[in-house]
Parts: C-alpha cells; structure tokens; sequence
C-alpha cells in the first residue's frame, strides 16, 4: 500500500481513483495532478514505482492542501462566520440548515431527531 498525506491508498484500485482516498482531492484533482507528475491514469498504485510515487507524493506536499490543513481551515472559516454573526454563522450555531433549505418539514439530519410533542405511557 502506498503511503501519501497520511492516507493509505489500496493496492488494486487504480492511481486515479486510489487518490480520491484523501481528503481534498477528487476526481478531476487527482487526473490534474497525475498529468503534472506525467503518471499514466489506468495504472494499478501496486504498479508504481517509487520514483512516480515520490513524484506524486511531493506534488502533493507542495502544492495541494489536504487532510488536516484543509480541515482546519474549513472549520476556521465557520468559525469565522459564527464570529462576525452573519446570517449563515447564527445558521451553524443554531444547527440549522445553512444554504436556503426549507425547515418547516425536513431539514431531520440538521436539526435532529423530533422531540415528541405527547409523552409516551409505560
């Protein structure tokens, strides 16, 4: 298995998809980054040298930001707006849905279970 960002990335999937595995990158960030590297797509990552794993390694220490930096960012970025109290900050802070969504029904993975408006009888 090949080590990258902290990740294990499984044997018998191909590079570009093996990737995917990392937080941060994607589909189309994993095929930008091995045209970078020059590493064939449909390679299998048990069939990568060391050489084209470094390769892409590097490229991904340098330019990419993944795993923990990137959540730390997105989580200072909803601190922020949780601190400045804009509209969609109060919505985090409420546990409500953030982007425009409809919460008179719905909105249950958000705002959690429903609180039973009659007490169940043992």
């Amino acid at each position: 298995m090949a080590r990258i960002a902290g990740v294990e990335i499984p044997n018998n999937k191909r590079v570009e998809v093996g990737l995917t595995y990392i937080f941060g990158i994607g589909r189309s960030k994993a095929r930008a980054i091995l045209a970078v590297t020059k590493v064939d797509f449909n390679k299998k990552v048990k069939d990568l040298s060391t050489e084209e794993a470094t390769r892409i390694r590097k490229h991904i220490e340098a330019k990419e930001m993944v795993e923990g930096d990137l959540k730390k960012q997105i989580n200072q970025s909803i601190k922020r707006l949780m601190d400045i109290n804009s509209y969609r900050g109060r919505r985090h802070k409420m546990g409500l849905p953030v982007r425009g969504q409809r919460t008179k029904t719905n909105a249950r993975t958000r705002k959690g279970p429903r609180g039973s408006m009659i007490k169940k009888k043992k």
